[in-house]
């Protein structure tokens, strides 16, 4: 192998080696994106940024060296082509790539733009060559007015987030343990609560004179009946019977 072969051989091992760093650093940051959305900060994603914009420093480092001097003077040609299926090359590209045919080699062996695109670019160029100076400052002036009032919303919107972020602890409390306690003293002993009585006679609404509203009569004596039956002192007899046995009586299932 001669020295050009080595150094080839060894500069395609360094770009693909930072290739594959760039592809993990991608895919572990649209993860993020995608499954943390709701709890990934603004550091973390400038870390994860600046590791992505840090290998492609890297690979731009490679291939601009001394090293890489041999790529501008190589030329990519395809040895096979076909329309069929390559079981290899989908493999290869982790399912990118299944067919690698007359239509697909000119989109991904291009080195030069479309010829749509190359046309627009150059008449870009064309029409930035033609601006005064007086306009091209103008233009450059309220471009910057632009970028810094989106540079302002975002840092904004950062520290809002950031505040948001740090004033949560947890969990957010959804309850108040001052508040239950006081609903279930309302309804378990009816603390704070006040009885408003209606207004009437003093007689009861409604009813003869000399009888007191159910809502106020005072409580009545209890009276042991003869039989051994309770009973109210100077209430109407009821229209359901009932039937108290007594507490010595013989109990059917007594030991």
């Amino acid at each position: 192998m001669s020295r050009e072969e080595k150094q080839l051989e060894a500069l395609l091992d360094a770009v693909l080696n930072r290739l594959n760093d760039l592809k993990l650093s991608i895919g572990a940051m649209i993860q993020k994106i995608e499954t943390e959305f709701e709890t990934i900060n603004w550091p973390t994603f400038l870390d994860n940024f600046a590791l992505i914009s840090s290998h492609l420093t890297g690979l731009s480092k490679i291939i601009a060296s001394e090293l890489g001097a041999p790529l501008r003077n190589l030329t990519v040609l395809p040895l096979l082509l076909s329309p069929e299926r390559d079981e290899a090359l989908w493999q290869l590209t982790e399912g990118r790539i299944p067919v690698f045919s007359h239509d697909m080699v000119p989109d991904y062996l291009r080195t030069k733009p479309e010829p749509t695109a190359e046309q627009k670019m150059l008449a870009h160029e064309q029409k930035a060559n033609n601006l005064t100076p007086e306009t091209a400052a103008k233009q450059v002036a309220q471009y910057q007015k632009i970028v810094s009032h989106v540079f302002d919303m975002v840092n904004k919107a950062r520290e809002e987030w950031e505040s948001d972020s740090s004033s949560r602890s947890g969990v957010q409390q959804t309850s108040s343990m001052a508040d239950t306690h006081a609903l279930v003293a309302a309804v378990g002993m009816g603390k704070n609560l006040k009885v408003n009585l209606p207004p009437g006679p003093p007689n009861g609404p409604g009813g003869p004179p000399g009888m007191v509203s159910c809502s106020i009569r005072p409580p009545t004596a209890m009276a042991v009946s003869p039989s051994g039956g309770v009973g109210q002192m100077g209430k109407a007899p009821s229209a359901i019977k009932t039937n108290i046995k007594s507490g010595n009586q013989i109990h059917p299932y007594g030991r």
